[in-house]
């Protein structure tokens, strides 16, 4: 049985790309493949689960095929380009260097290096798995030459049951009043202070009881501090609260104790939070910007612009139109069936099987 192994530069917990590759693996396991997570460097909450690449080497066996789970520049993708194994190119997009250049010079100049990676691995990939047709065009564009569009492993499955104590809380906070949600690490694309200056005014023109959690861990620090004093200009300290670490129950109470989900990020790949709360029965009101609009279909409110009146009045259209909300939690449903999302975890497994089969000249095994 061949091995398929992934190579991430660091694994996250409560990370997107993180939790496909830990997902991915499990699923690889099941099926019988040998597959370990190799990382340049260790996370304190994942390093019992993660090997680092250069032991790969001394690991290395016939048959094996190497995936690299590319989001973030690494040494990782130098190292690759020295390997004869079948390199599959698993694509999360990049969020492009010029939403980091105002606050880390450094994590711009390593977007700037991450595309020139996607450059060089791309044309040498046996094959490039994108998770959304907007990645894919990328995939493309950088000399991919043969690519397939899945979806993330760890956006399918059945929801979790919301954890109680969070849900009484969420409660007890917000009162009665309609709670906005915004899920996605502090990060300058994911534009969290354009949701905070939406519910301003919101809470200005239309309802003064209106919260707003926002839910994901610091990726730039600059950024995620910046943040913070925004909410003391606007006056919003007790409307607005910062939450990270979550379990999947407690993030599945936010989904279940909010109103709606603003996702005003400028730049997505995929957007798994959109699909947590088309499963959720959520409406949602987002840029169309990136794969959003792929992502979401019609199953929410699309915005060329984030300007905080016109999102404010796009909230409250969904809130307080008789029906609306209902009809957008139906359309949800039915665009998580259109994106196969469920269906993710057995292509991805399938398809990483055809590549070991094609290098190995064997059967695929069966399961």
């Amino acid at each position: 049985m061949s091995g398929i192994h992934q190579f991430v530069p660091l694994l996250h917990r409560w990370d997107a790309v993180g939790e496909h590759v830990r997902v991915l693996r499990d699923l690889l396991r099941d099926a019988g493949h040998a597959s370990d997570v190799y990382t340049e460097l260790p996370d304190p909450e994942t390093v019992s689960e993660t090997v680092p690449y250069t032991e790969y080497e001394h690991r290395a066996a016939p048959g094996d095929v190497l995936v690299y789970q590319l989001a973030t520049r690494s040494a990782i993708a130098g190292w690759l380009r020295t390997r004869s194994e079948p390199l599959v190119v698993n694509y999360h997009s990049i969020t492009p260097p010029a939403f980091f250049a105002p606050w880390s010079d450094g994590l711009a100049r390593a977007q700037v290096a991450c595309l020139a990676d996607l450059a060089s691995l791309a044309p040498a990939a046996a094959l490039g798995i994108a998770v959304s047709r907007f990645d894919e065009a990328e995939l493309v564009a950088a000399g991919c030459p043969r690519t397939e569009v899945i979806p993330v492993a760890n956006a399918a499955g059945p929801v979790a049951e919301p954890d109680a104590a969070e849900l009484a809380r969420l409660a007890a906070w917000t009162a009665g009043g309609p709670l906005w949600l915004s899920v996605g690490r502090l990060a300058p694309n994911k534009a969290h202070e354009a949701t905070m200056a939406a519910l301003f005014v919101y809470r200005r023109d239309v309802d003064p009881t209106a919260r707003l959690v926002v839910v994901g861990g610091p990726a730039e620090p600059h950024y995620a501090a910046a943040l913070q004093r925004y909410r003391g200009r606007l006056g919003l300290d007790g409307a607005v609260a910062f939450r990270t670490g979550l379990s999947q129950g407690q993030l599945v109470a936010h989904y279940r104790a909010a109103a709606v989900l603003v996702a005003l990020s400028g730049h997505e790949g995929f957007g798994v939070p959109l699909v947590e709360a088309m499963r959720a029965g959520l409406p949602v009101v987002a840029l169309a910007a990136g794969a959003t609009p792929e992502t979401l279909g019609d199953a929410g409110v699309l915005l060329e612009r984030s300007e905080p009146r016109r999102v404010a009045a796009a909230v409250a259209d969904v809130l307080r139109t008789p029906g609306r909300s209902a009809a957008l939690a139906g359309a949800g449903a039915a665009q998580v069936d259109r994106l196969g999302v469920d269906d993710a975890p057995r292509r991805l497994v399938e398809t990483l099987e055809r590549v070991a089969e094609a290098a190995s000249g064997g059967p695929p095994p069966t399961h």
